[in-house]
Order: structure tokens, then C-alpha cells, then sequence
């Protein structure tokens, strides 16, 4: 069957191809590892593990590449302002290499947390500075840059059409800027390559510049090329990259090797909060922790993520929230009737619930459509373990482990939950003798406790 994709290149639907029927190669944009991921900056992620899930179900081998951007990344996408590292440095008095090793190692953290299958391949900014300086050189002999006195600049009126994502005119965009026009560029959409770094700069390296550092939109051109080659499949990343920073790495690649590099571009939407941005200002930043405080795991996150595509906004509420934790118990509980059920499906039933589920899942991810295939299998009268095995194959696609389920004890005494809970204190405090203390005690009371990335499970 035939897999149809959104391609922001071409603004339609169209049938997906793959250059090498063996291998998909992608390439997704990873988090800048300055601060926690939010539940905005996560959505980009499970939409990227869905697009995974599809094309191994449908048979594929990925060779997949994400980066961490851990250097480079200004506070403004198009070059302007504080580097995003340094100054989280400076707000929390460290170095931002151990910046950069704390909020990475709390990203891969959370998308553990969300069952988000990892990428074949995880690339840091900082591991690939020499790859990104031949990248430039090339660039530069090629003839498609200009240098000033502290930055090397790409220089955009050498292209054929600069904007072919966005499709916007430039002209256009100069006359309505809200900053003042850097003097230094020649033209408005002009972007640096190469940075000369100041005596203060902390993150730099000795390059044919001097002591400098990459601009941020060089890395994904350079790190895709090393680990995809200068063509390959598909490029994903939120939608905020499309008018600048995917716009940039194409420009880059022209200027590299004359070619674009993707040929499907895949762009997810934002979340709303409310029915609004989210923002620091109205406090509405949830990172996963938050939503634990509140009763959610990170499972119930994922699931409310399937009740919009991914190239629609989804509304972030509380009340939605609350939906998508009823919907998750309710499917748990509904492949565990049928795994215990004992009824025979016919084959034709079977193949009628595979051939809906997967012109769902290749109609551009449709997961709304996907889930309502995935609720009448629960609906059925019939309780069947052929059903229960049909669920989890399907759940190669929702990734919601359900394989793993179990169904939570209902009759532990209040006395032992109460311990469990003196104990996830003290673990919180980091008295860890006294959550030993407590373990023995349940011990003896004829109870286990497991710390899992879910919370503590209670066992008999």
C-alpha cells in the first residue's frame, strides 16, 4: 500500500518514494539543550517517532539522524541577540558544556519517558566542529559567501530562489522588518556561517578564521551530509523552522553541492495552551515533571497527541488532558478483556481492521482515524486473543507499551500505601537510609517496591 505525505516543499499530499527501497534516511532537529524540554518542544519529538513507527511498520530500515544543538544557537532564530548556551551559563553560574551535558541527558530522559523510539544516530554540535569547518570551506570556494571583519556570511543573492520553503519575497520581509537592517549584511536574509568569537567567548575553537565558532543553521547541513550523504529522504522539525532555519540549511546545501537535501520536508504544528501561546510570562510552560505533580504520566501525554494531526494545532487543557488519561486506562483495560478472552475472530474480520488501521496510519499519519480503528477492535463483543495480539501489533505504531501492562493491585492496604508514599519522600529528600528503613518494612509486610521511569509500582 502506498504511504502519502504533506511536503512543505511542494504545499501538497503526495506519494512517498524512497530513493533507496533498502534504508530511509531522515534527519530530525533536535533540542538546544539550554533549559528542560517543555510539552511543546516535545510534540515536535512524538510526531517524529510516529513518522518512525509508521515506516517500520510498512517495513522500512531507518538510518535516522537527530541533532543536539549545544553551541551556537542565538536567542533569536535569525542570528540575533545571546547565544542560547551561554546565557543559560550565566544564569545558573556553570560552564555550558556542563550545561549542555545536564539538559541533554534530561531530554533523552523525557522522550525515554515517552517511549520516543532514539534516532540511529544522536549528533552533538560540539563533536562535529572539524565537519562543519570543511563544510564552510567548501562553501566559500564555491563562491557563496562574503566575509566581514569578525563573521563569514552566506551570502543569499547568489542563489536561484532563496525561500522555497516559505515561498516568502525577501523584498517583502525588508520592508517589514521590526529591527533595524544589519549594516553588515548585504542583503536582508544573508546568515553566518562562521563566527569570530570575542576574547570573553567560552565556547570556540582554533579554525582557519581563528578562535571562532559555527552559526547555528550550519550544523544540521553539515551533520546531515557526513551521516546522510548530500540527498536523502525526509527532514522533519516544528513548524517555527521553516521561514528561517530550514530555509538556511537548504541555502547552505545549493551553496555546498547545488542540491536540496530532502525531498520531503515534514513540518509538525504548534501546541496551544488554552487556546493560546504558551509563554514564561503566563507560567504555562509544562515540562513532564509538571505534569506527573498533576497526576498525568508522560503515556497520557502521548495519547492526547493522537486525537489531532500533526499538522494541526492541538489545544493543551487540563479537561483534555483528564479525556486522554480515561482513553489510555480505558484501552488498557480493553486489551486485557481480550487477552483473557477465549471467542475466534475470523481472518476476513482481521484483514478488514489491518487494512483500515494501516490506510490510516499512510494517509499522512492520520492517527484520529487510526485510534477509532483501534476502538472498535476494544468495542468488539467478541473477546479474543487473536484481537489482544491484532492491538499490539498495532501498538508498534502508538507506542503506548501496552505488551507491558499490568493491571494495578485494587486491594493494597491504605497502611502500605502509606509507607510507599513516606518512602517516595524521603527518595525526594535523598534520605536514602530511611527509604531503605521503609522498603524492609514492606518487605516484612509481604510487599516489593519497584522505582520505574512510571513511579513506584507495588507488588505482592
Amino acid at each position: 500500500m502506498s504511504i502519502k505525505f504533506y511536503n512543505t516543499l511542494t504545499r501538497k499530499k503526495e506519494e512517498f518514494k524512497p530513493i533507496d527501497e533498502r534504508e530511509i534516511r531522515m534527519y530530525s532537529c533536535g533540542p538546544t539543550v539550554y533549559y528542560y524540554a517543555h510539552i511543546g518542544n516535545l510534540r515536535a519529538y512524538l510526531f517524529m517517532d510516529n513518522l518512525r513507527r509508521v515506516l517500520k511498520y510498512n517495513g522500512y530500515n531507518l538510518k535516522h539522524v537527530m541533532n543536539i544543538t549545544d553551541v551556537g544557537h542565538l536567542v533569536s532564530d535569525a542570528d540575533e541577540g545571546e547565544d542560547k548556551m551561554l546565557k543559560a551559563a550565566k544564569r545558573e553560574n556553570k560552564n555550558p558544556f556542563e550545561i549542555a551535558e545536564f539538559y541533554m541527558k534530561a531530554f533523552l530522559k523525557d522522550i525515554d519517558k515517552l517511549n520516543i523510539d532514539r534516532p540511529e544516530i544522536i549528533a552533538r554540535a560540539t563533536e562535529h566542529i572539524d565537519i562543519m569547518e570543511e563544510y564552510v570551506k567548501k562553501i566559500i570556494e564555491n563562491g557563496y559567501t562574503y566575509e566581514t571583519e569578525d563573521t563569514v556570511y552566506f551570502d543569499t543573492s547568489k542563489l536561484d530562489k532563496y525561500g522555497v520553503l516559505s515561498n516568502r519575497n525577501v523584498e517583502d520581509q525588508k520592508a517589514g522588518a521590526r529591527v533595524e537592517f544589519d549594516s553588515n549584511k548585504k542583503n536582508i536574509s544573508d546568515f553566518a556561517l562562521w563566527i569570530k568569537a570575542p576574547e570573553n567567548h567560552i565556547m570556540k575553537w582554533d579554525s582557519f578564521f581563528g578562535k571562532s565558532y559555527p552559526g547555528w543553521h550550519l550544523e544540521c547541513s553539515a551533520m546531515g551530509y557526513k551521516y546522510l550523504g548530500d540527498h536523502f529522504d525526509i527532514h522533519t522539525g516544528g513548524i517555527d523552522h521553516i521561514p528561517i532555519h530550514h530555509e538556511n540549511e537548504i541555502a547552505q546545501s545549493k551553496g555546498f553541492c547545488g542540491k536540496i537535501p530532502a525531498n520531503f520536508w515534514m513540518h509538525v504544528e504548534f501546541l496551544q495552551i488554552n487556546g493560546g501561546k504558551m509563554s514564561k510570562s503566563l507560567n504555562n510552560l509544562y515540562t513532564l515533571e509538571d505534569l506527573k505533580e498533576k497526576g498525568y504520566e508522560p503515556l497520557v501525554y502521548r495519547m492526547f497527541n493522537f486525537t489531532s494531526n500533526y499538522r494541526n494545532q492541538i489545544n493543551f487543557t487540563f479537561e483534555a488532558m483528564d479525556s486522554a488519561k480515561t482513553s489510555l486506562n480505558r484501552l488498557r483495560e480493553g486489551y486485557l478483556k481480550h487477552k483473557e478472552g477465549t471467542e475466534e475472530i475470523s481472518k476476513e474480520e482481521i484483514e478488514e481492521y489491518e487494512k483500515r488501521f494501516l490506510e490510516a496510519i499512510n494517509d499522512d499519519l492520520n492517527m484520529p482515524v487510526a485510534m477509532s480503528v483501534i476502538w472498535d477492535i476494544i468495542k468488539n463483543s467478541k473477546k479474543s486473543k487473536t484481537l489482544a495480539n491484532l492491538i499490539l501489533k498495532f501498538d508498534e505504531v502508538l507506542g503506548l507499551d501496552l505488551k507491558n501492562y499490568q493491571k494495578p493491585e485494587d486491594d493494597i492496604p491504605e497502611e502500605v500505601k502509606k509507607l510507599v508514599e513516606e518512602r517516595n519522600e524521603a527518595r525526594k529528600n535523598k534520605n536514602w537510609s530511611e527509604s531503605d528503613r521503609i522498603r524492609d518494612i514492606l518487605i516484612n509486610k509481604g510487599y516489593n517496591v519497584k522505582d520505574s521511569k512510571e513511579g513506584t509500582i507495588i507488588e505482592k
